[in-house]
């Protein structure tokens, strides 16, 4: 009986889960390799070299916080707020997959400030988002001002709420966060 193969997503993960702790000098096939409890000899089956492995996570990186959300708030149907609210929902639970958490999203755009193919894909999938929240907004905003600021205010919240450690007025931050959806949904 031959050897189990570490699955091609398992290194793709391992590499998103590194990329979000360290950045892209972290992914290192050793590194991973050892994560896995593997040897590094059954990655060059999948990846030509640690650049393809980088593509590949930036591939599956892009399909999680884009392609795949929209579909699973498409899916969801319902009016434009309802799906809204299904967005907020899965932007607030995103680290059930290494692509989707905050951090694997700080670190792509941190890594785009030093790598213009990678800032060319972030504004690429950036806009893909923005223009699916005018898509949901407009529906029931009829002034493209008022849907600019809540696409920006929504993007900005999921984005920069990371860095903000400031105290709310005696609200926890869970009512100020169900307070700014509602906002936004009015």
């Amino acid at each position: 009986m031959g050897a189990i193969r570490t699955p091609r997503g398992a290194w793709i993960d391992e590499g998103l889960k590194a990329l979000a702790a360290g950045g892209p000098d972290a992914v290192r096939v050793e590194t991973l390799a050892a994560a896995l409890g593997v040897s590094k000899g059954g990655f060059y089956g999948y990846f030509r070299n640690r650049d393809a492995l980088l593509a590949e996570m930036l591939d599956t990186w892009e399909r999680a916080v884009a392609d795949a959300v929209i579909e699973e708030v498409e899916s969801g149907g319902g009016d434009a707020r309802t799906k809204l609210d299904h967005l907020f929902t899965i932007a607030a639970g995103g680290e059930r997959h290494p692509a989707l958490g905050t951090a694997a999203d700080l670190a792509v755009r941190d890594w785009a400030r030093r790598d213009e193919a990678v800032a060319e894909r972030l504004r690429r999938v950036d806009n893909r988002r923005m223009e699916y929240l005018r898509s949901l907004y407009r529906s029931f905003c009829p002034d493209e001002d008022d849907v600019e600021v809540r696409c920006l205010l929504t993007f900005s919240v999921r984005i920069a709420g990371h860095f903000l450690h400031v105290d709310h007025g005696g609200r926890s931050r869970g009512e100020v966060m169900a307070l700014t959806r509602q906002w936004l949904l009015r």
